[in-house]
């Protein structure tokens, strides 16, 4: 399903970027153009991107907003559903089925904008365009990270995260016909930033937040180099990270979108999802300041 366009609105495809708890950015750079009478009708997202896309797609960003504003005061843990087995920590169905049961499922192809979610084939290492059947099967194949999440099983395919293949996934919106083409990069250059606000669990030693300590900890990679030590996930997201900004920049000089969002890569760290207002509202002000340079 596709909705008229209001006359003489700028159309825009909207692609947005891969990088854990950075991805809540897109959810301020989104604000920032509705509010300002950008009419998104088509959206490609990898990983985060591709759930806070596929959500917006459904008209209830808002919701999905108003939710993880409020993780610092819910046990985070209980969203996580550890895994067993040797293929990933967190099975991931837990926290898709509340998602499921917040924003509702329903069909990409009952959208009304076009929508596609970007995975990974973990067979031939293909990138995979998820454009029809359920939105939140398509969304947890795209965020299927390694190592934190198993492995998603779509069709006849075993799928992982699209930001392995395709961070910023522009590609899937060459044909479309809209006036503008706007990128938003979760891995733009690293800047000095504040250190967070000392009312987030990571700072207050609530409950939940000893526990998350604890956990990550539990991951840490002793040592007597003296060299503090840096934990598996740690290591694991870094490195993630220093391949995937390498392809997005490959990306970007392939397809040059008409404006580029640039979130610094060092603006929280890959699982620090309680930061949420301080990441939206950094989306609102990178909006602002990527239109102010384009001129539009």
């Amino acid at each position: 399903m596709r909705t008229a366009t209001p006359p003489g609105s700028t159309t825009v495809s909207l692609v947005l970027g891969s990088g854990g708890a950075r991805g809540l950015a897109h959810i301020g750079v989104i604000q920032w153009l509705t509010e300002n009478g950008y009419d998104i009708r088509s959206i490609s997202g990898s990983s985060m991107g591709a759930l806070v896309g596929g959500i917006y797609a459904t008209g209830k960003l808002e919701v999905y907003a108003e939710w993880v504003l409020a993780l610092e005061r819910i046990q985070v843990l209980r969203l996580l559903d550890p895994s067993f087995g040797r293929n990933g920590l967190f099975k991931g169905e837990r926290i898709i089925g509340v998602l499921r049961e917040l924003i509702g499922d329903c069909s990409i192809e009952a959208l009304p904008m076009s929508f596609t979610a970007v995975a990974t084939d973990l067979e031939s290492g293909e990138e995979v365009w998820l454009k029809e059947g359920k939105l939140f099967d398509a969304i947890r194949a795209s965020i299927a990270t390694p190592l934190v999440f198993t492995p998603f099983r779509h069709g006849a395919r075993t799928l992982l995260d699209g930001a392995l293949v395709n961070p910023l996934p522009i590609a899937p919106t060459l044909n479309d016909q809209n006036d503008l083409t706007i990128a938003v990069n979760l891995g733009g250059p690293a800047e000095v930033r504040p250190p967070p606000a000392t009312s987030s669990p990571i700072a207050n030693g609530n409950v939940y937040q000893r526990r998350i300590r604890a956990f990550i900890g539990s991951l840490r990679l002793g040592g007597t180099t003296g060299v503090p030590a840096r934990g598996l996930l740690d290591i694991a997201f870094t490195s993630m990270q220093t391949m995937q900004d390498t392809i997005a920049r490959l990306k970007l000089a392939a397809y040059s979108p008409d404006v580029i969002v640039e979130v610094p890569r060092n603006a929280c760290g890959f699982y620090e999802f309680w930061r949420a207002e301080e990441l939206i509202e950094l989306g609102r002000e990178r909006a602002a300041q990527a239109f102010g340079k384009a001129g539009r």
